[in-house]
């Protein structure tokens, strides 16, 4: 996929909106920053999609709109002009489009104030989105069927340490946030999670030459360690690394 004025446009936009996915996409290897910036942008557009109205119609239109192009995509015809639309039906086969449609549906959450049912709920909400974008960056770049467990698997748990830095904004925009908030249930979460977690090296040699897809999560070992030892952090918003640590990181994980 040629690095166009369409992906200068969403590299852009990943570098304003989301400058962890933007680092890491640009410690990957040249040839996958196409898929990368794609998608990213892609996730930029739907995750903000809820939060640009205080008009649940209007949210749900935006939303619709991508799970549209995502069809298009799927059925493998024209598909509508767009800066980001157009790349990503590059980036993107039939099968990964219509798995991106849960990524989409999941987003109906943040546009309204009920709480998650339950902690499976909580799961599939962060599966469906993170979860579901890191595979799919995996699967763009080649990744086989054999990691699609892993890779998921690290993905949703990308999500909750994003959710978890997440949790003050969320509050103070008058939202219940998580299924429990208590600090001892936050460690617990955090805890169990790191547990199931293959090493970096394992989740590497899994993904195979999807591996930069990876990349993105970095941090999250990191901070849910640091939940998982100071669940405090995570009201206070303090869910944080110190820039030569991420260097670092980002450097090991690339």
């Amino acid at each position: 996929m040629p690095f166009d004025s369409d992906l200068t446009a969403c590299a852009s936009l990943v570098e304003r909106a989301d400058p962890d996915r933007f680092r890491a996409a640009m410690a990957a290897p040249v040839p996958a920053r196409p898929v990368l910036f794609a998608l990213y942008a892609f996730n930029v557009e739907v995750a903000r999609a809820p939060w640009v109205t205080q008009e649940a119609m209007i949210a749900e239109m935006r939303l619709q709109w991508w799970r549209d192009a995502l069809e298009e995509i799927a059925k493998g015809g024209i598909v509508r002009r767009h800066e980001v639309v157009t790349p990503l039906a590059h980036a993107l086969d039939t099968d990964a489009a219509k798995a991106l449609d849960r990524l989409v549906a999941a987003r109906r959450w943040d546009i309204y104030r009920d709480p998650f049912e339950d902690a499976d709920h909580f799961h599939a909400y962060l599966a469906d989105t993170s979860g579901a974008l890191m595979w799919a960056a995996a699967q763009g770049l080649g990744a086989g069927s054999e990691a699609e467990a892993p890779v998921r698997a690290f993905g949703t748990a990308t999500g909750l340490a994003r959710f978890l830095q997440a949790v003050p904004e969320l509050e103070a925009q008058k939202r219940v946030p998580l299924v429990d908030g208590r600090a001892e249930a936050i460690a617990a979460l955090c805890r169990e999670t790191l547990s199931t977690l293959p090493t970096r090296a394992a989740l590497r040699r899994a993904a195979g030459p999807g591996a930069p897809a990876l990349t993105e999560g970095f941090l999250t070992p990191a901070i849910l360690k640091q939940a998982a030892r100071d669940p405090g952090r995570v009201a206070a918003g303090a869910l944080q690394v110190n820039p030569a640590r991420q260097s670092l990181l980002l450097w090991r994980w690339s």
